[in-house]
């Protein structure tokens, strides 16, 4: 019997390297890592040094995670063409702010519209559109409630307590045009399925305008110091720009421009939804380190 046994296993290793080498023969490679998978133990203690820094209050909030940001550093950060479009948004149009912090952006946009000085270079504003600001942590102000409050009939929103995938469909609706200043793009640990349901929530024709720090630039003028923050790699462990990754999404326009002239690289990115049938490339989580924004490594997958 215990022959037997030993005459199997023998039989099992001797398979296994078959199948090794016919694969080798076909040009292809084994299902095996390319790296290292993450120790669980430990992404899951940097996941809850982030969770600190986004409840931090007062002098516990780190230096650069800002949450004030005016929609004049908006109109700085984005690609060119935010504000017109933003301009261009009529009564029945939504714009949706991801990562919002206390507001600020929303806030000058109707300050504008009342003929307050113009927010930066977004000087076309009318601020007739509804607004909604999504926040994991609640930052309003009491400038907020009293705007919400003098606009009255949910003119103006703001979610907290929740990350975007967490929202129902209907809670949220459709939009003209999203942003993502320093938001969930930046910090997500699931990027597709971030990047999914913001596709999900725009109306066919409308426009996700976000920014990415420390990425390898489209135009491929890094600085040769530069500390990427947000990697990709492909399923055998090469650099992916993040740019370039994007314009494989289905139904999508993909602009990108890259700032070279910040202390960190930027990209500037535009997706504009072409149809309602999009499909996001799957990429998975590798590395995952507490920051604002975080450090993280993407591979895609197969």
């Amino acid at each position: 019997m215990m022959h037997s046994v030993k005459g199997r296993k023998t039989a099992g290793a001797r398979l296994a390297v078959v199948i090794v080498i016919v694969l080798e023969a076909l040009g292809l490679s084994a299902a095996w890592p390319q790296e290292p998978a993450q120790p669980q133990p430990r992404i899951e203690k940097e996941f809850e040094k982030q969770e600190k820094i986004y409840n931090s209050r007062g002098a516990d909030v780190p230096s650069r995670y800002i949450t004030d940001r005016a929609l004049s550093d908006y109109a700085e950060l984005l690609p060119s063409g935010f504000c017109d479009a933003l301009g261009n948004l009529g009564s029945t149009d939504r714009w949706l702010d991801v990562g919002a912090g206390a507001g600020e952006a929303i806030l000058d946009y109707y300050a504008v519209g009342e003929g307050a000085a113009p927010a930066g270079k977004c000087t076309r504003l009318a601020g007739r559109a509804r607004a909604v600001a999504i926040s994991i942590e609640d930052r309003r102000t009491d400038k907020w409630r009293q705007q919400a409050a003098l606009l009255g009939d949910g003119r103006i929103q703001y979610l907290a307590g929740k990350r975007l995938r967490q929202y129902l469909p209907e809670e949220l609706e459709k939009f003209r045009i999203i942003t993502d200043v320093y938001g969930g793009f930046s910090y997500t640990e699931t990027l597709s399925e971030f990047v999914e349901r913001v596709l999900s929530l725009l109306e066919v024709g409308g426009a996700f305008y976000t920014v990415a720090q420390g990425v390898r630039l489209e135009d491929g003028k890094d600085k040769p110091d530069t500390r990427y923050l947000t990697e990709l790699a492909d399923a055998a462990g090469r650099d992916v720009k993040m740019c370039s990754w994007l314009k494989k999404i289905g139904c999508v326009q993909v602009t990108c421009e890259s700032k070279t002239d910040w202390e960190s690289p930027l990209e500037a990115i535009k997706l504009r939804k072409l149809c309602s049938d999009t499909s996001v490339p799957r990429v998975k989580l590798l590395k995952f380190e507490a920051g604002n924004p975080p450090g993280r490594r993407f591979q895609l997958e197969p």
